[in-house]
């Protein structure tokens, strides 16, 4: 929390009076205030006490903290004269710039400075024509580079602002290298080599302020290309993606150790923020085919556990104990006497041998490592980690050297530092990551807010993956305790990316409306009765959501299950009979796969086995032990103006099917007393008011998928086919079941012949097919 003056001296007349009555102040409160900010106190006004410093956007407090010493005394000492003030961030010096120049000349440059480029008569411009001094200390763009065709084998690397290169000469094993000016930190590298493919190694270095940060979307852009690319074993449909592409084989290891800092010089909210980003981070992970192994810990002067990665990989602990770990976590446990920056490389390095002797050496071979440690670099005690880091990097590198030359093994290795705090040691940090080209491992925070929680959440894009189904944001907005997502919210479609409209203009002219669900890029599944014989194709219209707009897709086949027929029981007094009310959809082309746009997993299928992440050659009846049990609560959807909107029910098997379904009977244009006559074993019954007061189902609702959620990805095991009462009308769409109403949903499991006949007819080349497994 801010100080005031009146709090100030308050706690100053406090501790003047208080000294022998338990309350102990070691330092005052005299001139801390700051011009333009405020403060907090990290142990009141105790030694060992840090002031920390708060400025808006577009500043940043000079000095960034104050320590209360053993000598009672402030370090660096506030003084009247010279109050710690907010500054206006400030950009580094552009005119680094060789042939050419930046306009306007400036002695400094602030934030939302603009400079433009004029490059010498004969030079081409690379780079940013025009540039801005952003809030975070960084220009905007890219650097500029002034330069003409040379015969050179590599390009000019260019000059960053506030930077100064050495060597000019860029034939192959030609190398330049860098300073920063006016102590400013390089970040990236400091040499670069000239190689046989005409590229540079390393990253390409920039110089920044004790003021200069990495903005969230950096970090989802820079950190995200590399860390997505170890968490699917599918390739990419786009190879023109930037970024490294490590293809882990099914059978192989993916292993995710983070650590991190929670010592007395890190923000306790600093802390809790970390801890919901890395539970996001994991969530996200937890959607993909790998199945990573994790160990945890947060650290100070000893370590604190999370989760052994031993543990973990052994089955002993599974990922939702990890999350509550991590969500009851309270800093109040720690040790705050020192920080041992080396234990927790220590510890991840003995993690990693106990692994290797595990495992034994030929199979360690295959695995992969991630270190993700969040900290300011701070360290009173056990020295450097770096020796530590060099023994982990011989290990899974198995002493390849790591001299800038290409690694077999580099990929086998990733090291992210985000360094965080209100005084970062660069340092200590920078020689610790993994250095490889164009990929950044180093990242510093201004702040670890909710920010980095949502851009852990999207470094991971499920466009980067489309072949996975199901995957979808846990996005849950509520209106009048509803789960309404508006169509027009794009979070709501990463929600049901799967989710589209159908509607069928009869020769009448009249509209009928269905919903269905995306089952493959080419097929839409919904329900049969939702058509009659005499419709035809060009009436039937289907709404995707593409690139954050509705657009219709035209209809290249309709397909009915041969088996339905409405009228079949009619001289059994059956007035509508609704088996194998199942349909599909073939469009005239293939959806593009976005974020909003992505198919449903359907059951019996290899893609449903890996979403399941089940191991080895599974069988159909397993899928449905998994995915169908009496009491499981089920998703549909329901639509309604201008939103989808999420209903639950929960489903009724063995003994409790029998009293779910004899409500059939009492529905409209029946007259029979046996309910199987009515509702046969190719439906699942949902419905009433026990175990709980289920939704019910509205006209409109039919052919949408009926689904559950197994982490992240959705799971179709029924749609919506017919109900025994009509309650929206006057209860509205979310309109909740009575002791009688019932709704009655094909089971997938029950059609899968058919579903298998056309979706995955691999006789045929005209478009994608799902790979269905033995029933």
């Amino acid at each position: 929390m801010g100080f005031s003056v009146f709090w100030g001296l308050f706690l100053g007349l406090l501790c003047f009076f208080n000294m022998g009555g338990g309350v102990w102040c070691d330092c005052n409160v005299r001139n801390l205030e700051i011009e333009g900010g405020n403060y907090t106190l990290t142990k009141q006004l105790q030694s060992g006490s840090t002031v920390v410093y708060h400025c808006p956007e577009g500043y940043y407090p000079y000095p960034a903290i104050r320590r209360c010493q053993l000598n009672n005394r402030w370090n660096p000492s506030p003084s009247r004269w010279s109050p710690a003030r907010c500054k206006m961030v400030e950009c580094p010096d552009p005119n680094t710039l060789e042939n050419g120049n930046i306009l306007p000349p400036q002695v400094q440059y602030f934030v939302n400075n603009e400079t433009t480029v004029e490059c010498y008569s004969g030079f081409k411009l690379y780079g940013s024509p025009q540039r801005y001094c952003l809030p975070n200390g960084k220009w905007s763009g890219r650097t500029p580079i002034c330069r003409r065709d040379s015969g050179s084998h590599c390009p000019d690397p260019g000059v960053p602002p506030g930077a100064s290169r050495t060597g000019n000469h860029f034939g192959i094993s030609d190398k330049v290298t860098y300073i920063c000016n006016n102590n400013l930190i390089l970040v990236g590298s400091t040499e670069r080599v000239c190689q046989e493919n005409g590229q540079w190694t390393g990253i390409e270095p920039a110089c920044y302020y004790r003021h200069t940060y990495d903005t969230p979307q950096e970090i989802s852009e820079e950190f995200g290309s590399a860390i997505r690319s170890s968490l699917t074993t599918l390739e990419s449909h786009d190879d023109t993606q930037e970024g490294r592409r490590i293809r882990i084989p099914k059978s192989g290891i993916l292993n995710i150790y983070i650590g991190m800092d929670i010592s007395e010089s890190i923000n306790e909210t600093y802390i809790d923020n970390s801890k919901k980003a890395i539970m996001k981070l994991i969530d996200k992970i937890s959607a993909f085919s790998v199945t990573p192994n994790y160990q945890i810990d947060f650290f100070a002067s000893q370590i604190y556990k999370i989760v052994d990665i031993i543990d973990f990989s052994s089955g002993n602990v599974d990922l939702p104990s990890v999350m509550r770990n991590l969500r009851d976590f309270r800093v109040t446990t720690r040790d705050t006497s020192g920080t041992d920056l080396s234990l927790v490389f220590k510890k991840f390095y003995h993690q990693m041998s106990l692994l290797k002797t595990r495992v034994g050496e030929e199979v360690f071979k295959e695995h992969r490592h991630v270190i993700i440690v969040f900290t300011d670099g701070g360290f009173n005690m056990g020295g450097s980690p770096e020796p530590t880091v060099i023994k982990i990097k011989n290990m899974v590198y198995m002493n390849h050297t790591d001299d800038g030359k290409i690694n077999p093994r580099d990929e086998y290795l990733d090291i992210y530092i985000f360094a965080v705090g209100s005084e970062i040691y660069d340092n200590n940090l920078m020689h610790l990551t993994t250095v490889r080209p164009n990929e950044k491992h180093y990242f510093r925070l201004d702040k670890i807010s909710k920010e980095l929680e949502q851009t852990f959440d999207d470094i991971i894009d499920e466009r980067e993956v489309v072949g996975l189904c199901g995957l979808h944001r846990d996005y849950t907005p509520s209106v009048n305790n509803y789960n309404r997502n508006p169509l027009g919210d794009v979070d709501s479609r990463k929600m049901f990316p799967w989710v589209v409209s159908i509607i069928v203009t009869v020769e009448t002219g009249v509209t009928k409306k269905c919903l269905g669900s995306l089952v493959t890029p080419q097929f839409i599944l919904t329900a049969a009765h939702c058509f009659t014989t005499s419709d035809i194709i060009t009436k039937i219209e289907v709404e995707v959501e593409e690139y954050n707009k509705i657009r219709v897709k035209e209809v290249k086949r309709r397909i009915i299950h041969p088996n339905y027929n409405i009228n079949a029981k009619k001289h059994m007094n059956i007035g509508e009979f609704y088996d194998y009310d199942v349909a599909l959809l073939q469009l005239q082309k293939p959806v593009d796969i976005t974020i909003s746009l992505r198919p449903i997993c359907i059951p019996c299928t290899q893609e449903t086995s890996d979403a399941l992440k089940l191991v080895g050659k599974k069988t159909c009846t397993q899928h449905e032990e998994i995915l169908l049990k009496n009491g499981d609560q089920l998703n549909f959807l329901t639509k309604t103006n201008d939103f989808y909107g999420k209903k639950s029910a929960i489903v009724k098997l063995g003994s409790n099917r029998e009293a779910c379904i004899k409500e059939a009977l009492k529905a409209p244009g029946i007259n029979t007393t046996n309910a199987e006559e009515v509702v046969t074993g190719n439906f699942l019954c949902t419905g009433g008011r026990f175990p709980q007061r289920d939704h019910i189902a509205c006209q409109g609702d039919s052919g949408g998928a009926v689904y559950k959620n197994y982490e992240r990805r959705s799971i179709q095991v029924a749609l919506v086919s017919w109900g025994t009462k009509d309650l929206c009308k006057t209860r509205g769409s979310f309109a909740e079941s009575d002791e009688t109403s019932r709704d009655f949903h094909i089971n997938l499991f029950r059609v899968i012949p058919f579903l298998k006949s056309h979706l995955g007819n691999d006789t045929q080349d005209e478009y994608e097919v799902l790979t269905f497994l033995d029933m």
